[in-house]
């Protein structure tokens, strides 16, 4: 191994002790503002992140719905957590099946009235090693993207009155920043219209990835200035990123005791089937920054893209 993957490897290392180190900071030193009513969704969670950050929010007391596409993994999942004497749900989810996310959202009303936390974690990636292949683009968008934005829409009007404001983490990645060294959008004008927060609009999002998937359909998009690695979950990212700075600007005029506040986050090349098990982060440590965002005890902090509890820049 060269000097320069050894000390990357030394960094890493260093990084994970400092993040498990972290996880064992108790967060009754802090003002505990949730107990065993507080609900949080975690969506695509019957493993990997999404799994452990139910794990680890209904560790901490609170009552946790884990949502998968597919019932029987969902209800395995489950019970595992819920054998362990946690206070785990189940219910069927499909985030970008707007039939799906409609009926969920009449079960979260019915059951418990609403909720207080939602972590978006749903989502997919088909490009595993220096593959970057276009094949499952308008998958990778339909359901990272426009999946994520089904939920928060929907999600929104059910999170229920509370002083401590309600809790939005979706989870991103590092390749879909604006200003990222080796991978971002090339396209000057487009990157700028993306970075100004005031005037950022939904249909310039929605219409960006639509754009892009037409040159991926026509077969332009390696001249259309893309992000070249991992192309379409970058681009995908990229718009969750957009999409949580936006829905910060419109959810901060809402009154006290009715305050949403929405973050992002990366957990880094994490080691779960979406990776090939190729990662170098455990899911513990991967899911440790959504959990603490979830829990902030005053959370000021909205539209901010976060990796290992600290901020970055998007």
């Amino acid at each position: 191994m060269d000097h320069k993957k050894e000390k990357a490897k030394e960094k890493r290392e260093k990084r994970r002790q400092e993040i498990s180190l972290l996880r064992t900071i108790p967060y009754s030193d802090h003002r505990k503002w949730w107990s065993s009513d507080t609900v949080a969704v975690v969506t695509g969670a019957n493993r990997g992140i999404g799994f452990e950050i139910s794990h680890q929010l209904a560790s901490h007391g609170l009552t946790v719905v884990l949502t998968s596409r597919e019932t029987g993994v969902g209800e395995e999942a489950v019970k595992v957590m819920q054998e362990g004497g946690l206070n785990v749900a189940f219910h069927q989810l499909d985030i970008v099946d707007h039939a799906s996310v409609e009926a969920f959202s009449d079960w979260i009303k019915e059951t418990y009235g609403g909720l207080d936390i939602l972590i978006n974690n749903a989502g997919v990636s088909f490009n595993v090693g220096t593959e970057n292949s276009m094949e499952h683009a308008e998958t990778v968008i339909q359901t990272n993207y426009f999946g994520t934005k089904n939920m928060t829409n929907a999600m929104i009007p059910l999170m229920r009155p509370s002083p401590s404001g309600g809790r939005i983490v979706s989870v991103s990645s590092r390749l879909g920043r604006l200003n990222g060294k080796k991978n971002r959008i090339t396209n000057v004008t487009l990157r700028q219209q993306l970075e100004d927060v005031d005037s950022l609009s939904e249909e310039l999002i929605d219409n960006t990835v639509k754009f892009f998937l037409e040159q991926v359909k026509e077969g332009t998009w390696e001249s259309g200035g893309w992000p070249q690695v991992f192309t379409d979950y970058s681009v995908s990212k990229l718009a969750v990123n957009a999409y949580t700075r936006l829905m910060a600007r419109i959810l901060e005029d809402r009154p006290e005791g009715h305050k949403i506040y929405i973050n992002c986050y990366c957990p880094g090349w994490v080691k779960t089937a979406m990776t090939g098990w190729s990662g170098h982060i455990s899911p513990e440590d991967a899911a440790d920054t959504a959990v603490w965002l979830a829990l902030l005890p005053d959370q000021f902090v909205s539209g901010k893209f976060w990796a290992e509890r600290r901020e970055i820049s998007f």
